[in-house]
């Protein structure tokens, strides 16, 4: 019989402790350490995501309870809670931040020879979107928002290979979207699909000039002129099809033309105004790309239905990003594991499961592929204990 650890064990092996160590010493967050380290601090935050525990006393108690099962996680003996509390508020939460990245760079490697892509064109496929993380102004006061409220913004870019979260950035509540896609750089035939909030001009000629593609909406109000009129095909509900030239453009050089795409959305009974700096592509495929967006979405609820991002156990600005970041790492590798199993999974109903399974010691991916089958042994237990008796 094939002997393996702790499903939460088998998990942790996506983080190489020679990687992790490297990070620590990168961020000094061992400064002044006096015997907790930051593997235990993160197997901990971790355990929050996946246990969904709702304090630090819940998350203390539950590795209490499972301290016969910690050596294999690493893990000396269970954090205190005031340990762990301290850690949380001091510690920076930029290693945290490395260890999203790392993971990533590690999933989306084998997420190239794995996934098939929904499009035929060659370009990386990337959205880009912000949702708001409300807090409390009166226990988070340093999350000022609005004059009552607190928060921050998560900015995600979604990964369309596999559909993973490839780059975030968390600022203040009043941030704009736009003001961090500003300061993001893009590979020459990259394509961006965003919605309305990204409306900025310069930015969009700046991405042309880069060799940047998008798709968007276009506002209501934004004047144009038309350039040319290209012939549609009215049977996949595609109107018009133009070359434009926006009003507020000084320029009319090749990177300033747009081109206008209007469609028949069915489901809302009213037409739907795309715009893209992309020339060839077929309307219907822009079209196709802009509802693929949907899936930031989507990934925005299920982080915060499945995921510890609303209540939080830090109130200091640190221990809430060092959650946040915590759970951006788990639902990666959630992702990740959805995506490589047979099993037709929801993420919901892999994260309820996996919740009751963490310290079950069974074969990882045998059991993602096969999840209600007894693992292997346990016919010939029962054979036993039947011929015994």
């Amino acid at each position: 019989m094939n002997r393996v650890c702790s499903i939460f064990a088998q998990m942790l092996q996506f983080f190489p402790r020679l990687e992790f160590e490297a990070a620590v010493r990168q961020h000094r967050a061992e400064r002044h350490a006096r015997g907790f380290s930051c593997w235990t601090q993160f197997i901990a935050m971790l355990f929050c995501q996946l246990g969904h525990a709702q304090s630090l006393r819940e998350i203390t108690g539950g590795l209490a309870a499972c301290e016969g099962k910690l050596k294999h996680l690493g893990v000396v003996s269970p954090p205190k809670r005031s340990t762990l509390a301290y850690a949380n508020e001091h510690r920076p939460w930029a290693l945290f931040q490395t260890l999203f990245h790392q993971l990533y760079q590690r999933c989306a490697a084998e997420v190239a020879h794995r996934s098939k892509r929904r499009f035929r064109f060659q370009h990386k496929l990337l959205s880009l979107d912000a949702t708001m993380i409300p807090l409390c102004l009166s226990v988070f006061d340093w999350a000022h928002y609005r004059r009552t409220k607190g928060a921050v913004k998560l900015h995600l870019v979604l990964d369309h290979d596999g559909y993973l979260p490839q780059f975030a950035v968390l600022t203040e509540g009043r941030t704009s979207e736009i003001e961090v896609a500003r300061r993001q750089r893009f590979a020459p035939g990259t394509m961006l699909v965003f919605d309305r909030g990204y409306t900025d001009i310069d930015w969009w000629l700046q991405l042309s000039r880069q060799n940047v593609f998008f798709v968007t909406r276009l506002k209501d109000n934004m004047a144009y002129g038309v350039v040319e009129s290209r012939p549609v095909a009215a049977d996949k509900g595609i109107l018009r099809d133009e070359v434009v030239l926006l009003v507020k453009i000084q320029e009319a050089g090749p990177t300033a033309l747009m081109r206008r795409v209007e469609v028949w959305d069915d489901e809302r009974n009213s037409t739907v105004v795309f715009l893209t700096n992309h020339l060839k592509l077929s309307a219907a495929t822009l079209a196709a790309v802009y509802r693929d967006r949907w899936q930031v979405e989507l990934f925005f609820r299920t982080l915060k239905q499945s995921l510890r991002v609303k209540t939080f156990v830090g109130t200091s600005a640190n221990a809430v990003l060092v959650q946040i970041w915590t759970a951006l790492i788990a639902v990666l590798l959630l992702k990740y594991l959805q995506m490589r199993s047979r099993f037709d999974w929801s993420l919901s109903n892999l994260v309820a499961l996996l919740r009751q399974q963490l310290f079950v010691y069974r074969d990882l991916m045998a059991w993602l592929n096969e999840p209600f089958q007894p693992p292997p042994g346990y016919r010939l237990a029962e054979q036993l204990e039947l011929s015994l008796a």
